[in-house]
């Protein structure tokens, strides 16, 4: 499967490019970063470095520093630290993003490979709402969109009402469900069913002592916001969730409806059912403990 991972990374971000890196299902053609977890320079700077630290020849092309119509952007330092990741601050600056802006980048290849191409959104849609108002036949030219995001059926993160990607740029979210390609939402239905533990970090970095042992050191912050701020006794694997649900569609349960975003008021960000919309597939429930096997089983395969 040919993919693009438009990514703001951040902790999750970090371990879903190992994930796809390590799978044997994924050939990865690109990152295309995005404000959100950090200020878009940083993500961009992250991801560059996590190419470097996989060893791998992918571009890394940058996109929207901000939502659509917004000139500003407040990271999320209380999940990710104040560089992406966790308590490490000193990130190398490591090669060049690519010539092309993300949206460019994301028309030029899914025109390169019709049919073919599929785009894992782990951040806000911005970079995807952009591609689509670049080129009428973005939508028609992917094979599918998969989104982490959105909270249809249970309550949000980042306010009662949203998930955070959603939030961060709700204007463009309702743009793409307003007109979707071929679209999966992998959201907080399913992702909080797939914690991953101390303990699974700890076994990852035995088996994996470089990338795993990474994961591990910048994952101790994320784990910590989780126990202080959920009670949670883990982190869900939101982004390695989607990736997952890219090629291991058999261990979801899916509905399919058309969604509408709130884009203003109290519920801003809210994803809503709205038959009137084009359908999506929303998953509804997760093979959790398999997802959590097969991240561990295929990241520990690296070094």
């Amino acid at each position: 499967m040919k993919l693009i991972i438009d990514t703001d990374p951040g902790i999750d971000d970090a371990m879903a490019i190992a994930y796809a890196a390590a799978a044997p299902e994924i050939d990865l053609i690109g990152l295309t970063t995005v404000f959100g977890n950090t200020h878009v320079h940083q993500s961009s700077r992250n991801a560059r470095y996590l190419v470097d630290k996989l060893g791998l020849a992918v571009p890394v092309a940058q996109g929207a520093p901000f939502a659509q119509g917004e000139d500003d952007h407040r990271p999320s330092e209380h999940v990710h630290g104040p560089e992406g990741f966790g308590d490490l601050t000193e990130i190398p600056e490591i090669g060049q993003n690519h010539d092309l802006s993300a949206a460019a980048f994301l028309v030029e290849t899914a025109r390169q490979h019709p049919g073919e191409l599929v785009v894992c959104a782990v951040g806000p849609l911005t970079n995807i709402a952009d591609a689509m108002a670049l080129d009428p036949e973005f939508a028609s030219n992917l094979k599918r969109l998969v989104i982490m995001g959105g909270a249809v059926y249970c309550p949000g993160n980042i306010t009662e009402h949203a998930e955070a990607n959603i939030y961060h740029d709700a204007k463009a979210a309702d743009a793409v469900f307003s007109a979707p390609p071929e679209t999966v939402l992998v959201g907080l239905d399913v992702t909080l069913k797939t914690l991953y533990k101390s303990a699974d970090f700890e076994d990852l970095a035995l088996r994996s002592p470089d990338m795993g042992a990474f994961l591990r050191d910048i994952s101790r912050f994320y784990l910590k916001f989780y126990k202080e701020i959920g009670g949670l006794e883990g982190c869900g694997l939101h982004d390695s969730t989607a990736v997952i649900a890219c090629t291991h569609d058999h261990m979801f349960e899916v509905v399919q409806t058309g969604l509408k975003v709130a884009t203003e008021g109290e519920a801003i960000g809210a994803t809503i059912p709205d038959e009137a919309r084009p359908p999506v597939w929303v998953c509804r429930d997760v093979d959790g403990a398999g997802v959590v096997d097969l991240f561990t089983a295929r990241v520990a395969s690296l070094p």
